[in-house]
């Protein structure tokens, strides 16, 4: 009798960890060909996905999972290269900075990456926080907590009174000389040791503030922070550690030196030339527009103390442009990258970015592509996200109605599933 409960417990566990999962899709988007897949099945297995069969096919083994899809539209995990993870702009949001524990803004934290991921979002860039988001990344990878596969650039690297100076906005007291363990820099040396301890905190990527910034408690939002040498020297190190690096830049002078310097990417870019677009086109540099954050925060701008004083008349400036120069740069040829900057508003709207960006000109299943494929290429995970294809994570998404028909239905993801797990459905 014991040795046949033994089999049994082995036969049940066996079954279990063998148990697959079969979507049954009415239409796919493969990313790879641009084109839309109809009436197909995606089996996964564990985390991979192992097979797509024609047809709506279902298994002979009772413990597997069949999910019927037939009347959504199925695609890869999105990826949004722009989240601030940690947090979400409020008009208390400057007075936290001096009432709010680590632990205060780590328990935050889980919701917005909870609410990240069922939005579609399945994977994302961080960029910039207090660190915090380096434990989120390492409690979502463990299984710990809900959110996306996150890659982050822990605490952004700024200049003496530049847009990620931590004490902007302080009183003299407070303020103190922060230097490149906090992610203050002004010097080629400081470049280099603020990269390395980037490093040695855990980051995945670096994110330099080239320009003066909107939400910063400062007067310029464009006027360019770093030397070029100081931004060669990020880029230098960087590489050398094999973390790419995205660059904040509104001025059309900051632009063109974090191009220059060899960033991999421009954030927002509001104020580009058609020499910065020639340059980046040059360099291969990638564009990241953010929309919705330009659109977000001219709009709350219009509110009576919803940000600082200083705040105000940048957003109002700087935030409307921002879909313009996309349109200018997309149809210039520039590489175009997915980043919707949530965290400046709301998070669990990143979706909105497919619409303002198809608005102006993007195809939608372009801007599909920019949000699967072209993000998972910079990450260097071009073998393993961004398709819908055998060998790659199961990380798969669906919507309602088919996106290249109403992109609107990209932002209320019906299902989600991450390493074939199934979050939403």
């Amino acid at each position: 009798m014991k040795k046949f409960i033994c089999l049994l417990i082995f036969f049940i566990s066996f079954n279990i960890n063998s148990q697959d999962t079969y979507l049954q899709c009415g239409k796919i988007i493969d990313t790879e060909r641009g084109k839309v897949l109809n009436k197909k099945t995606i089996i996964v297995s564990s985390d991979k996905i192992v097979a797509i069969k024609n047809g709506y096919v279902s298994s002979d083994n009772p413990l597997d999972k069949v999910i019927d899809l037939k009347s959504k539209t199925v695609m890869p995990g999105l990826i949004d290269m722009h989240v601030h993870i940690e947090s979400e702009f409020n008009p208390q949001k400057y007075m936290n900075a001096f009432t709010a524990n680590d632990a205060d803004i780590a328990f935050g934290s889980l919701k917005f990456a909870e609410i990240t991921l069922m939005a579609g979002f399945t994977t994302v860039r961080d960029l910039g926080g207090t660190g915090i988001n380096i434990s989120l990344r390492d409690a979502i990878a463990k299984g710990e907590v809900v959110g996306p596969r996150i890659f982050t650039a822990g605490k952004a690297i700024g200049t003496t009174g530049g847009h990620a100076d931590p004490t902007n906005g302080w009183k003299n007291s407070l303020r103190g000389d922060p230097g490149p363990k906090e992610g203050v820099i002004n010097s080629v040396d400081d470049a280099k040791k603020a990269v390395r301890q980037r490093y040695k905190d855990g980051a995945d990527n670096i994110k330099i503030t080239a320009t003066g910034g909107v939400m910063s408690i400062a007067k310029n939002g464009q006027n360019p922070q770093f030397t070029l040498e100081e931004i060669k020297s990020i880029c230098d190190t960087a590489k050398d550690y094999g973390m790419i690096i995205a660059a904040h830049a509104h001025g059309d002078e900051g632009i063109q030196r974090a191009i220059i310097g060899g960033v991999t990417t421009i954030e927002h870019g509001t104020l580009m030339s058609d020499k910065s677009i020639e340059l980046m086109k040059e360099y291969g540099t990638y564009y990241v527009p953010t929309i919705t954050a330009g659109k977000e925060v001219a709009e709350k701008a219009k509110i009576k103390g919803y940000y600082d004083e200083l705040v105000v008349p940048k957003a109002l400036a700087i935030g409307p442009q921002i879909q313009s120069t996309f349109a200018k740069a997309y149809k210039a040829g520039v590489k175009i990258a997915f980043g919707s900057d949530a965290g400046v508003y709301p998070h669990g709207i990143n979706g909105k970015e497919f619409g303002y960006m198809h608005e102006v000109g993007m195809p939608i299943m372009e801007c599909i592509q920019s949000a699967t494929i072209t993000n998972a290429s910079i990450l260097s995970m071009e073998n393993d996200l961004g398709k819908i294809k055998e060998g790659f994570i199961a990380d798969i998404v669906a919507t309602e109605h088919n996106p290249l028909d109403n992109v609107s239905t990209l932002e209320n993801v019906v299902f989600v599933m991450k390493e074939g797990v199934i979050y939403k459905n």
